[in-house]
Order: C-alpha cells, then sequence, then structure tokens
C-alpha cells in the first residue's frame, strides 16, 4: 500500500481551508461547552472557599483564562497577520481579522472581572496599575486593528495596513506579562508557574478547565468567523456561488 500523504499548504487556499474549517469549528464548540461547563461547576461550587479572598476570589476562574487569551489570540493575530505580508497570502489576512473580534472580547472580560475582584480587594474599581493600563492598551490595540481594516475598502490593502498596526502593537504583550516583575503594581503575580501553583489541586483543575474551555471556544469561533469572511471575499468566485446554491 502506497503511504498516504497529506499535503497541508492546500489549506491555505480559502477554498481548501473553509471545507476543514466548516468540518472542525463544530466539535471545537462543542468541547468549549462541555469543558465551559465542568470548569464553571467546580469553580463556584467545588473549589474551597479562599482563606484570605473568601468567596470573592472565584472571580479568578474567569478573569485568568480571559487575561491569557487577550494576550495569546493577540500575539496570533499578529503572525497571521505577518505571515500574509510577508507572503501575500489571502487567508492570512481572514484569519488574522477573525480573530480580532474574539481578542477583544477577552480584553474587555479581562479588565471588568479585574474591576468587579478589584473592588472588594483594592477598595477600587480601576487604578492606573502597570498591568491594568497596559491590559487597556491591548484592548484599545484589538478595536484600532478592527476600526483600521473597516475603514478601507479594498480588502487587501486593508489586511496590509490593519497588519503593521498587529505587528507593532505585538510589543505591548510581553509589556503586559513582565508588568508585575518590571514594576511595582498593586497587580498579584502568578500563583501558577513552571515552578509550581501555590493553588489548591481543586481550584487549580477548575482554573486549567476554565483555561481549555476558552482555548476551545477562541478556536471554534474563529474558524466559524473565518468561514464567513472567506464567502464574503470570494463571493465573485465560481466554487462560493455553488456553496451558498
Amino acid at each position: 500500500m502506497k503511504n498516504r500523504v497529506i499535503h497541508w499548504f492546500k489549506f491555505a487556499s480559502p477554498q481548501s481551508f473553509y471545507l476543514l474549517a466548516g468540518k472542525m469549528w463544530p466539535w471545537f464548540a462543542a468541547l468549549a461547552t462541555a469543558l465551559l461547563l465542568t470548569g464553571l461547576w467546580i469553580s463556584f461550587f467545588v473549589a474551597p472557599v479562599d482563606a484570605q479572598q473568601g468567596q470573592g476570589y472565584r472571580i479568578i476562574f474567569v478573569h485568568v483564562p480571559a487575561s491569557q487569551m487577550s494576550m495569546l489570540i493577540y500575539l496570533v493575530m499578529a503572525a497571521w497577520a505577518g505571515l500574509g505580508l510577508a507572503f501575500n497570502t489571502r487567508l492570512s489576512g481572514m484569519m488574522a481579522s477573525a480573530l480580532a473580534p474574539t481578542g477583544a472580547l477577552f480584553a474587555f472580560l479581562s479588565l471588568l472581572t479585574g474591576a468587579l475582584w478589584g473592588k472588594p480587594m483594592w477598595g477600587a474599581w480601576w487604578v492606573w496599575d502597570a498591568r491594568l493600563t497596559s491590559e487597556l492598551i491591548l484592548l484599545f490595540l484589538y478595536l484600532g486593528f478592527m476600526a483600521l481594516h473597516a475603514s478601507i475598502d479594498d480588502p487587501r490593502r486593508a489586511d496590509k495596513a490593519s497588519a503593521v498596526l498587529a505587528l507593532v502593537g505585538a510589543v505591548n504583550v510581553p509589556i503586559i506579562y513582565f508588568s508585575v516583575k518590571w514594576w511595582n503594581t498593586l497587580h498579584q503575580g502568578a500563583s501558577v508557574s513552571m515552578k509550581g501553583s501555590s493553588m489548591a489541586s481543586t481550584m487549580l483543575t477548575g482554573m486549567l478547565i476554565m483555561v481549555l474551555a476558552f482555548w476551545m471556544y477562541a478556536i471554534a469561533i474563529a474558524l466559524l468567523r473565518v468561514r464567513n469572511i472567506i464567502l464574503d471575499r470570494e463571493r465573485h468566485t465560481e466554487w462560493v456561488k455553488h456553496a451558498v446554491a
């Protein structure tokens, strides 16, 4: 029998990726739903009460994964944008555009849950802390990316212009991550690191499941959104006319 070879580069074509995304996104959506329900149950009903922060600490089960995803998605978006600039591939710009709204959602959720946590812990909804301020800048970068893209009629020119903004803005991500080490901030350091975790095992389990749930959601919604972008941009091609017929 001949070895079957998967030609991965064929998925760089919007048509091929459209079909692949259509097969993949329901599985990621199902995983996201199952993991989210499990994670929320463990986080809010099984994990013990924190000795210092009481019940209020439970907001971190949403805040931490949202914050992580807001940074990760921006780096992935910038990587797709960079590929589009380097190789002039159509799919790269489409993927960057598909990721931006989800990244903005997570950045907003990070700031919102941070405020809800900060009020009882710090006594204020907002402080001009290094991490909070850089996370706010990240939200503005997402919004700026989407606004710039929408302001240019030609999609390919819009991809290139917004790609430059995405690449320049990527420098903000390490600032967010290392801000608690570089400056004296109110924001606490990481509870989970390569050296181990200071969290109870049940808390850590709930946190990891929530992180996975947010990953699955981000992948599912990006694949679903990029399918709509592909249909819109390729609407004049024959294969799209047959696909929507």
